[in-house]
């Protein structure tokens, strides 16, 4: 029978865990058998670049918090080693842990997720994971906006040259 200490600290463990599913827009569970410190160290890394938060679990204080919350269904996935790496934005962490898993070939694999307080399947959190990061879709999103304006100053600079006129005229000199 474990201590009235050592059952305080798993109880404030499991708060903790609880509020932060609370507030995380999204979540991946992982089993990470077999990867290597070096494999670890680079995941983590990435995680943190992606404002990803990424933890070792334990299976049972992380069960007493999926229960806490309404994710029972994930109790099922608990077995095994488990990480967790759960977002505020909503697809980092299924990207971050998806470009891994496909790295690392079968060592790392996706167990299962949830989306905003609701159990996900696998095509949704592989859906979430091709979608690119924010910079680059803002890229995506300017470049579209830019491109008929680029076109037609391209157009207007064909008119003037064919119709003899100079580009830029320069300055006279005196």
């Amino acid at each position: 029978m474990p201590s009235e200490k050592v059952l305080e600290q798993k109880k404030q463990i499991v708060a903790e865990l609880s509020e932060s599913l609370k507030n995380s827009c999204i979540g991946v569970i992982v089993n990470y058998k077999g990867i290597t410190v070096a494999e670890d160290t680079a995941l983590r890394a990435e995680c943190r670049k992606n404002d990803v938060e990424y933890a070792v679990v334990k299976n049972t204080l992380l069960r007493f918090a999926f229960n806490n919350v309404g994710l029972n269904e994930l109790d099922d996935q608990l077995n095994g080693t488990t990480s967790l790496a759960i977002a505020a934005d909503p697809v980092a962490p299924a990207r971050v842990i998806a470009d891994f898993a496909k790295k690392l070939n079968g060592k790392f694999e996706i167990k299962g997720g949830f989306m905003e307080g609701k159990v996900v399947d696998m095509a949704t959190i592989n859906a979430l994971a091709s979608i690119p990061a924010l910079p680059v879709l803002q890229a995506q999103v300017l470049g579209t906006m830019l491109a008929p304006i680029s076109g037609l100053a391209c157009v207007l600079k064909q008119i003037a040259e064919k119709n003899g006129a100079p580009a830029e005229e320069a300055p006279a000199a005196e």
